[in-house]
């Protein structure tokens, strides 16, 4: 009996070690089984699929078309010739304008200004019906702080009617209207008077929209401050404050003054503080805003040392883009003073800054400029100007501009001489609200030499930007998001309690909102992005008298009126282009599929480009949007590391810079569905310039199946069929059709329509008419060749001939009750709609309904979001498809599909070539969609319970490795690397997938601001003192401004803004919360939970990111698709689903998970290697690339020595109290 119990012994032994042993034989995965699997699910889908698309159908209807070369060279060339057309037309509106606000200026130069002359203010016009606001009562002794009594003027009333040439806005053809920035005083002399003589403008703003209706916005933007534009409008309200000034905008800048290099000195020395310091800084902050991209600059603050306010731009000056401007901001905000302050070396280090620039060719090779802002010079250092500045008298290079700060100063003598010894301006500045009109003043002055020169008129093109929208806005926009943030999650914690603070919640909480800020639409309507075309306005007048201060002795000054010698400029003339109109004239149907064109400026920045990314989070404007470099988003196919460029790329960017004519082939990566798919792929590449402008455009397409396009035969054409009796509206019978909503196919100069169908249709009609003539040109033609309308020829006959022969495909007779064959794919697998979309731009589409009320559901729903044609995601995937296996459909679903509580629809889509004579081209894209739980449910029948129980994962992936079907419905249109990560890296070692990174030179990193956080309050006894006199001021204040009752609805806003003052702090939990401990000890148990929840603030920092996407490896015969899986050495079988897109994967749950091994798709930071304090921008600013100066430059007059105007101090007229209540606030803040 011995041995029987040794043998239960060991088998219970066994049995009690069974679960921890690894027995997995490898037939637990049967791989024929597998095999079997994955061909019957694809047949059963392509058999649908060809059933539900009738594509042999489709590519039968095609058969009388021929596939012709297409000739790139020969389409870039036509493109450009069109915009140079376009834009030679805005520019001489532009110049009309010019020369009538030059001729009205001077005609009406002896009008006095009348103080009470009323005008159409943006601002403040009313409708009709609009209640008339209450006239203003001020305090009595109110006309004693400023001087007179308070002049008010009742709005005027203006009829407004949207127009969709104006994107909807409110506008009146009849007047322009007028915008006065905040900081500037409508009613002043020179201001009104102004106002007064450009309301003659108007004629010729109407007579330039009747030549050209494609004209957007005309303006006229004054150098005292207003800007008048026309059609009139009300300026938008929906904006915290009114940060506009048309003087601060690029095309006001870059037309009134030609490029510059501008050095800036800030005294550091121990003087200044306080006041002066933030007087200071919003000096540097306004010249700033003043730069653009054609500009250079550098700050330095001198002491005893000089020193650069941004470590790594020493001994340089660096690009005025938004980046770089950015971070001289933040570098000034971190100075502080410290010694005695050296203007001897300061000036010195300026001077050879400025002079190796122009030795080396470098900065902008034009104007030169010193802008030294202190209290105080202690000599006028002669010796300095006398050995760099005036060697070649009267010729002095560079201008210098001077900032006086402080009201107590003395020595104002030798920094004013400075300026006024060396063609600059002096200012004198004692306070911040003065600091913006002060710091303009440097303007007039540089554009001098322009002026002078009086019939140069320089033509200026703008770098794309965001209508009147202010990049100091994204800060605040962020802002608010997170206080959105934050209130959600306290709210939230008051639901749910300390099931918020788990781990995992909060790691799903943080993830969702960075999803988020990946957001980044390449199509919005947020903003209106566009380029505008300017040009300056000059005073004709070449002496005035003027008033002005001048020192009788020591301590009087007074007020004489002389005869002086001046070349003032007026201001500039304007006109928007949208960036959406130019991309009209791009004919996108002749680039086809996966081709685009872009424009790149002087800079090497692009102007627009499928890639242009310049908003995230779906509405915030990146910090540097309008900055990005053309190769920034042509990611060319090597294995090279971020920012180190392909020198092939380089050349091929220094010939577009330099406005030359060439061809390229590369091979390039293109992401694409929201940056999470990648294509890899050989590209074509044709540029040439735009004549008269610093534009190049570029154009490119697939050299795979781009070099062919479809063309229609003669006995085709519109006005032979025509001639048959072949109705053209027939050809559009039906409502299952739509066109691309952004090309243009016809256009009307004088109508609007409601929809693309209803104007395509009128245009129909006119071309059924006897005597129908195709104009020449898309761009208006001059008004003695001016016709009414337009259509693109080609693209015309191309959707015509489209949708005459797939007219049948939206009508449901194959599909009626009686097809049981029909009925049967209906039912099983949830088809909602089947479709087809031509390369012509027509999209047509039919509906599978199980009943009547059905009837309007599918195909409205599929119709509003899939009209783009060869722009859909869908098509492009479908024709790229067509070179891996040509029968074969592409599957996809929704990203993250299983996570919402709504339907899921997989969409299926199969590309239809046309072959001749050895040539092939890509004429149409068919497709259907389907319901996700009826191929769910296809699949469980084919594999039975194999997948169901708890040994087997079965997941089916696109080619792009995402999950299209899993047990696990929750997963759906996950990437499986996020999934199962130690599998996915198997089948990457196995080279069932590729890995290829993406670089993002676009992305938006989130910086921690180094202010205190609401937890560190909480630790700090002295905030809470802190609180209550800010709070007590903040009411003193409030009081005085409601007594005095300076403006109305005051009381609203500081409850808006500080109402909450006393509630910073989240409510602590109640008492009988102790904390997930339970224990109740001390004030860290109490308030455990804010530490979890307080937001620590960030701010918004341009950065590098990197995405590593998958596609399958192409290879027709991989042999990884013929390995059986062996035990848990490779404990899964993979094999390709015939006829599409997809991979079958099973996976043996049973061996051990490696639950670490992890990958993504998501963006990831990319680390250069950065020094101590350095950033991006100064690794970006040592791998600096080459750029194109603009033509003109206008830098100096031989009579400008004439001109004796050099400033002079200011008078401040202000309430003392109130200015020093504020200047505490202001420190506190």
């Amino acid at each position: 009996m011995s041995w029987w119990r040794l043998y239960l012994g060991q088998l219970a032994i066994l049995v009690c070690l069974a679960p921890y042993v690894n027995l997995q034989p490898a037939e637990n995965i049967n791989y024929n089984l597998v095999h079997s699997w994955a061909d019957k699910l694809g047949m059963e889908l392509f058999h649908l699929g060809d059933f539900i698309t009738r594509r042999k159908e489709v590519q039968e209807s095609f058969k009388d078309a021929k596939v012709v070369s297409r000739n790139g060279a020969s389409i870039v060339d036509s493109m450009a010739k069109e915009i140079e057309m376009m834009m030679d037309l805005k520019v001489s509106a532009v110049r009309r304008i010019m020369d009538t606000a030059e001729n009205t200026a001077l005609s009406h130069q002896n009008e006095k200004a009348d103080k009470m002359f009323s005008y159409y203010s943006a601002k403040e016009m009313l409708e009709p019906g609009d209640p008339v606001p209450p006239i203003p009562t001020p305090a009595p002794d109110m006309d004693k702080d400023i001087g007179e009594p308070l002049i008010y003027v009742q709005p005027k009333v203006v009829v407004l009617e949207p127009r969709p040439e104006f994107h909807n806005t409110p506008v009146n053809f009849s007047v322009s209207s007028v915008h006065v920035p905040v900081n500037v005083f409508d009613r002043a002399p020179d201001v009104i008077k102004a106002i007064q003589w450009s309301e003659n403008l108007d004629q010729i703003f109407r007579d330039n929209y009747k030549n050209d209706p494609t004209l957007s916005w005309q303006f006229f933007g004054s150098s005292t401050g207003f800007m008048r534009q026309f059609p009139a409008s009300k300026w938008r309200k929906d904006v915290p404050v009114d940060l506009y000034d048309c003087r601060l905008r690029s095309w006001y800048m870059e037309a009134a003054t030609s490029p510059k290099d501008i050095v800036i000195l800030m005294d550091g020395s121990g003087s200044m503080l306080g006041q002066r310091l933030d007087i200071a800084k919003h000096v540097v902050n306004t010249i700033l805003d003043t730069l653009g991209t054609n500009d250079f600059v550098n700050i330095f603050t001198f002491d005893k040392e000089v020193s650069p306010v941004v470590g790594c731009f020493d001994e340089t000056l660096i690009q005025a883009t938004l980046g770089n401007i950015r971070e001289l901001k933040e570098g000034i905000e971190l100075f502080s003073p410290k010694s005695i302050a050296n203007y001897t070396a300061a000036l010195t280090k300026a001077f050879e800054i400025l002079e190796d620039a122009k030795l080396n060719s470098r900065g902008a090779q034009c104007n030169q400029a010193i802008m030294i802002i202190g209290d105080g010079a202690p000599e006028n250092n002669r010796e300095v100007f006398e050995l760099h500045n005036w060697r070649d008298p009267p010729y002095k290079p560079v201008r210098v501009f001077t900032y006086l700060i402080g009201k107590e100063v003395a020595n104002w003598d030798d920094i004013r001489w400075m300026a006024c010894e060396n063609q600059g301006y002096y200012v004198h500045l004692s306070d911040t609200a003065e600091v913006r009109e002060m710091v303009l003043n440097y303007i007039p002055v540089m554009a001098r030499p322009l002026v002078l020169g009086r019939h140069d008129h320089p033509v200026i093109w703008s770098q794309v930007y965001a209508d009147i929208e202010d990049t100091k806005l994204s800060d605040y926009l962020w802002d608010i998001s997170q206080c959105e943030y934050q209130k959600a999650d306290v709210l939230q914690f008051w639901q749910v309690r300390d099931r918020m603070l788990e781990p995992i919640e909060m790691h799903r909480r943080k993830y969702r909102r960075m999803k988020e800020t990946w957001k980044q639409p390449v199509d919005s309507n947020v903003y209106q992005f566009m380029t505008t075309v300017s040009m300056p306005i000059y005073d004709r007048r070449e002496n005035a008298n003027i008033t002005e201060e001048v020192l009788i002795n020591e301590a009087l000054w007074e007020l004489q009126t002389r005869e002086t010698k001046i070349a003032n400029i007026l201001g500039v003339a304007g006109t928007d282009v949208p960036i959406n109109e130019i991309k009209k004239l791009l004919s996108p149907f002749t680039l086809g599929v996966n081709g685009y064109a872009f424009i790149v400026t002087n800079n090497g920045y692009v102007l627009f480009h499928p890639d242009f990314r310049p908003i995230f989070q779906g509405y915030i404007l990146k910090p540097s949007y309008n900055s990005v470099d053309m190769i920034e988003v042509e990611l060319l196919d090597d294995d090279r590391a971020a920012r180190d460029f392909n020198p092939l790329l380089m050349t091929i960017r220094d010939s577009i810079i330099n406005q030359s004519t060439g061809s390229k082939w590369m091979l390039v990566k293109n992401h694409f569905d929201e940056m999470k798919r990648v294509a890899r792929i050989k590209r074509q590449y044709y540029w040439t310039a735009i004549k008269k402008t610093p534009f190049t455009l570029v154009i490119s397409y697939p050299e795979q199946y781009g070099v062919s396009h479809m063309d229609i035969r003669a006995d085709q054409e519109i006005h032979r069929i025509s001639i048959k009796g072949t109705n053209l509206r027939n050809v559009f019978s039906g409502k299952r059709w739509k066109i691309h909503p952004d090309w243009l196919f016809c256009k009307h100069s004088n109508r609007t329509f409601k929809t693309p169908e209803i104007e395509l249709l009128y245009f129909l009609e006119r071309m059924s008419e006897p005597g129908w003539r195709w104009p020449g040109s898309r761009s208006a033609m001059p008004p003695e060749h001016a016709a009414a309308m337009f259509c693109d020829r080609q693209l015309m006959q191309a959707l015509v001939f489209d949708a005459r022969v797939t007219g049948w495909f939206s009508n449901n007779t194959s599909f009626n009750s009686k097809d049981d064959k029909g009925n049967e794919f209906k039912q099983r697998f949830g088809v909602t709609v089947a479709f087809l979309a031509t390369h012509s731009g027509l999209t047509r589409w039919h509906e599978f309904h199980s009943n009547a009320a059905e009837e309007s559901g599918a195909g409205e729903t599929f119709s509003q979001n899939n009209t783009r044609a060869i722009d859909e995601i869908w098509y492009k995937r479908a024709v790229d498809q067509h070179f891996v296996r040509e029968e074969s459909f592409v599957y996809s679903v929704p990203f993250d599909a299983g996570e919402s509580n709504s339907e899921i629809l997989v969409t299926a889509s199969h590309a239809v070539f046309h072959n001749e004579g050895g040539k092939t081209a890509p004429a149409a894209v068919v497709g259907f969609q389907f319901q996700h739980s009826a191929l769910y449910k296809l699949f469980h029948n084919i594999t039975g319970n194999a997948c169901a129980v708890d040994d087997k994962d079965c997941y089916i992936l696109d080619n792009n490795g995402y999950v299209v079907i899993s047990t696990r419905v929750h997963e759906t249109g996950r990437f499986f690397g996020e999934v199962n990560g130690a599998i996915m890296k198997r089948l990457l070692e196995e080279n069932v997938y590729k890995q290829v990174t993406v670089y993002d030179y676009q992305a938006v990193c989130f910086e921690s601001k180094s202010d205190n956080n609401a937890s560190s309050m909480l630790l700090s006894p002295i905030f809470h003192v802190l609180r209550v006199g800010k709070w007590l001021l903040h009411t003193a204040l409030w009081y005085i401004v409601q007594l005095l009752q300076w403006a109305p609805g005051v009381s609203s806003h500081y409850a808006d803004m500080y109402g909450d003052s006393n509630e910073t702090e989240p409510p602590a939990p109640p008492p009988e919360d102790h904390g997930r401990n339970g224990n109740g000890h001390g004030k860290k148990d109490k308030d455990y939970w804010l530490r979890y929840l307080t937001l620590h603030r960030t701010r918004l920092k341009p950065c590098d990111m990197k995405r590593e996407l998958y596609t399958l490896f192409k290879e027709k015969d991989n042999v990884v698709y013929n390995m059986t899986a062996h035990a848990c050495e490779r404990p899964f079988v993979v094999l390709p689903i015939p006829f599409s897109n997809l991979i079958l994967l099973v996976i043996d749950q049973l061996c051990p998970r490696d639950a670490t091994v992890m990958l993504t798709v998501n963006p990831q930071p990319i680390d250069y290697p950065l020094a101590i304090n350095e950033t991006l921008a100064c690794y970006k600013h040592a791998r600096e690339f080459n750029r194109m100066r603009p033509h003109s430059c206008i830098s100096r007059h031989a009579n400008e020595s004439g001109i004796k105007l050099c400033g002079k101090a200011c008078s401040i007229y202000a309430n003392l109290g109130l200015l020093l209540l504020c200047h505490i606030l202001s420190r506190w803040l």
